[in-house]
């Protein structure tokens, strides 16, 4: 391989919210860190020497969005999705988070229903709550290791409740899941004719596994593209989330003004200097990159599925189809979720994200970052293993 995903870099003096924050959220910071969506791999050096070129200029004043910048997101969502944009469908958002916070501005108003996905990455429902929204679940259903929508309940969902908005993460975190054409489709066809917003979130569009491919909702149905926002970033794929780089895709002429109506006068969206650098270096330059993190990731993956089962098979992996994210289903060890995440903090000193935060529906499940080297996946499990024996 080109790069080194085995190299061992020190964090500890970098301001890592995954290592500097494991006192306050797990109580000690002895732990083995597997819990923040970010990687512990060197970026790709494209991107490391565009920022040091722009910093080597010297001054940092008023920049704007240029047309080179524009013309990378094109280029890679056309190359990478087979997914055609146009300039004026483009606008940078300061995270994705924050993306769908405005839609939740922008597109509803208090006390309406707002419908997510459990278990679903955890924003999906704080951000809602705290906006005095309220959330309706329509859970996935786990059916013989693998997850899918349940389009049944989504319908009675709506004959009861005079829903909004769908927030719809593409692909799945954490249960890693890529949906298929036929389900997006049918996703797409529901929303519309129940005059329900669909905010796809795709930060991991890019991470997709061997053997899978990821449609970008949009492109499934004129239906879908035209009630729709799609919130993408290289974020999570370049391992650049320290650099808010995010930007959102709306074809609806009439859904784009309403939204950038919200964004431009509070100048949310103005790109910095930086986030256009490391964007276009991304995307122009960090295939190659991108193509053996992924074989590396899958790596990892299989190395946690072997090591389980020949040492603890109590724990499953959910076969994981996106992500660098695995969910385990601990269910099989008989524990109550207290007693699960002490296991894993206090006797495995390991910080994993516990499930529940997913949603109830998460209870028994615990999420493990595997975009790590090699040697740290082998030296927490064994450190898992240990405890369990003990």
């Amino acid at each position: 391989m080109k790069y080194n995903f085995d190299e061992i870099i020190d964090r500890s003096k970098s301001h890592s919210v995954k290592l500097n924050r494991l006192k306050a959220v797990f109580g000690r910071d002895d732990l083995i860190p597997l819990w923040v969506a970010d990687m512990d791999f060197l970026s790709p050096p494209a991107i490391t020497e565009a920022l040091m070129e722009r910093t080597r200029h010297g001054i940092f004043g008023y920049t704007i969005s240029y047309e080179e910048y524009y013309l990378s997101i094109i280029n890679w969502l056309r190359n990478r999705h087979n997914y055609q944009v146009y300039r004026n469908e483009i606008t940078f958002v300061p995270g994705v988070v924050k993306g769908f916070a405005f839609a939740i501005d922008t597109f509803t108003q208090k006390n309406d229903k707002i419908i997510i996905q459990p278990p679903v990455y955890h924003p999906f429902r704080i951000v809602p709550e705290a906006l005095n929204r309220q959330v309706i679940n329509n859970p996935l259903i786990l059916e013989d290791g693998r997850y899918r929508i349940d389009f049944e309940g989504l319908q009675h969902i709506i004959a009861e409740n005079d829903c909004k908005m769908l927030i719809f993460c593409s692909p799945h975190n954490p249960v890693g899941r890529v949906w298929s054409e036929d389900e997006l489709k049918q996703l797409a066809e529901i929303c519309y004719d129940n005059n329900i917003l669909v905010i796809s979130d795709e930060i991991h569009s890019d991470l997709i596994l061997p053997g899978f491919r990821h449609m970008p909702f949009a492109t499934v149905s004129e239906k879908a593209k035209e009630n729709s926002i799609t919130l993408m970033a290289p974020s999570k794929t370049f391992n650049i989330a320290g650099i808010v780089s995010s930007f959102a895709i709306i074809h609806n002429g009439e859904l784009r003004d309403r939204y950038m109506n919200y964004l431009a006068p509070r100048e949310l969206d103005q790109a910095t200097i930086y986030a256009l650098a490391a964007t276009e270096a991304a995307y122009n330059y960090g295939a190659d990159w991108l193509d053996e993190a992924l074989a590396y990731i899958q790596k990892n993956i299989d190395f946690v599925k072997d090591y389980l089962k020949g040492n603890i098979p109590q724990i499953k992996v959910i076969n994981s189809e996106a992500t660098f994210l695995v969910w385990l289903d601990c269910r099989a060890l008989n524990l109550t979720q207290k007693e699960l995440v002490h296991l894993f903090v206090n006797k495995a000193k390991l910080a994993l994200n516990d499930g529940a935060i997913f949603g109830r529906e998460g209870e028994g499940f615990m999420r493990m970052n595997v975009g790590t080297p090699l040697s740290n996946i082998e030296k927490a499990l064994n450190s898992l293993k240990k405890a369990i024996d003990d």
